[in-house]
C-alpha cells in the first residue's frame, strides 16, 4: 500500500469511528473502492513505449518507482515543472491515459533574465505556453491525456484547484538560487497551491545538497540544495509534509564545495577533454537525489 493510498484510508478510519457502528464497515469498504490504485502494468507499457536512450536512464532516475510514492494514477490531472523536452511528459502521457491532463508549467520570461538569456531568446519564449503543447502533441498516442501549460506568475483562475499533483523534477534549484531576485520560489509556491485540489500533492526529485555544506553554495548555482531547506520552504508556505524516499538516492555522489551537478552524467561538463575524469564521473552515475512528498490541505 503506498503511503498516499495509506492517508486515505486512515483518514476513512478515523471519520468511521464517529459513526455508528452498523455503518462503519461499509464507510472503510466504500473508501477502499474508491481510492484510485497505481497502474503498475499500464505503467510498465508506458516505460517500455520509450526510446533506448531513455530506457537506459530508468537505473537513475526511477520513473516507475517515483510516480507511485507520488500517488500517480491513471486519470488525473498533473502539472509537470520545467517539462523541456519531454522526459517525463512522454511517460505521463500514455500512463495518465484519455481521461488525464498533462499542465506544463515553465519559468516566467522575468525568471529567465537572470539566466543570462538573451534578449533574441526571451522574447522567442513568449509563445513557449503553445510552442510547447504543439510539440507534446507529436508525443500523444490513441490513448494520451490531454496537454495545456502555463508560465510561473501568471496562472490564470481557470486552473484554480484543477489539478491532482504536481511535480518537480530537478526543478527546485534554481527556484531557489534567484528568489532573492524576484521572490521566484513563493510564486511559484502560491500557484502550486493555487492549481491543487484540496489534498493534492507535490512530488519533488531534486539535487541533494549535503547537510554539512555551506549554504551559499547550495543554495542552487551548484545545482545542489539541501532538503531540510525545501521541506521548510514548502512546510512554511502551508503544505504538510507527507513523507521521503530513497529512491533517486546515490552514495556515490559526494560533492566537495568545489564542484557542481553538471560535472555529472548525462551532462559531463567537466570532462568533455578528459576522457579518465570522465569514465570517473561515469562511474559515480547521475546526482544524489532526494524524493519528497507534500499535500495540500483539505
Amino acid at each position: 500500500m503506498n503511503k498516499l493510498f495509506y492517508g486515505v484510508a486512515l483518514a476513512a478510519l478515523l471519520g468511521a469511528c464517529s459513526q455508528p457502528e452498523g455503518e462503519q464497515q461499509n464507510t472503510a469498504e466504500m473508501m477502499e473502492i474508491s481510492a484510485p490504485a497505481f497502474d503498475g502494468a499500464r505503467m510498465d507499457n508506458a516505460l517500455a513505449m520509450q526510446s533506448e536512450d531513455m530506457q537506459a536512464r530508468y537505473q537513475y532516475r526511477h520513473p516507475k518507482e517515483t510516480l507511485e510514492f507520488f500517488g500517480i494514477t491513471p486519470g488525473m490531472t498533473v502539472v509537470e515543472a520545467l517539462p523541456g523536452g519531454g522526459w517525463y511528459t512522454k511517460v505521463l502521457l500514455p500512463y495518465l491515459g484519455s481521461e488525464g491532463k498533462v499542465i506544463g508549467v515553465d519559468y516566467s520570461i522575468d525568471m529567465r533574465r537572470h539566466f543570462g538569456t538573451s534578449e533574441e531568446r526571451l522574447e522567442a519564449r513568449k509563445t513557449w505556453k503553445s510552442d510547447w503543447v504543439a510539440q507534446a502533441e507529436e508525443w500523444r498516442g490513441d490513448d494520451s491525456a490531454a496537454l495545456d501549460a502555463f508560465v510561473f506568475g501568471s496562472v490564470g483562475d481557470d486552473y484554480a484547484e484543477t489539478a491532482d499533483a504536481v511535480v518537480l523534477f530537478r526543478a527546485v534549484h534554481h527556484l531557489n538560487r534567484f528568489d532573492h531576485k524576484g521572490g521566484h520560489f513563493g510564486i511559484a509556491l502560491d500557484d502550486m497551491k493555487k492549481v491543487l485540489k484540496p489534498g493534492g500533492v507535490v512530488g519533488i526529485v531534486q539535487h541533494r545538497a549535503p547537510e554539512t555544506h555551506d549554504d551559499q553554495w547550495a543554495n542552487g548555482d551548484n545545482g545542489y540544495v539541501k532538503q531540510s531547506l525545501v521541506i521548510k520552504r514548502f512546510t512554511d508556505a502551508g503544505f504538510e509534509f507527507v513523507g521521503e524516499a530513497e529512491i533517486n538516492a546515490n552514495p556515490k555522489d559526494q560533492p566537495s564545495e568545489e564542484d557542481f551537478v553538471w560535472r555529472l552524467p548525462p551532462s559531463l561538463g567537466t570532462s568533455k577533454e578528459d576522457p579518465e575524469l570522465r569514465e570517473r564521473m561515469k562511474e559515480i552515475g547521475e546526482s544524489d537525489r532526494m524524493t519528497l512528498l507534500f499535500r495540500k490541505p483539505a
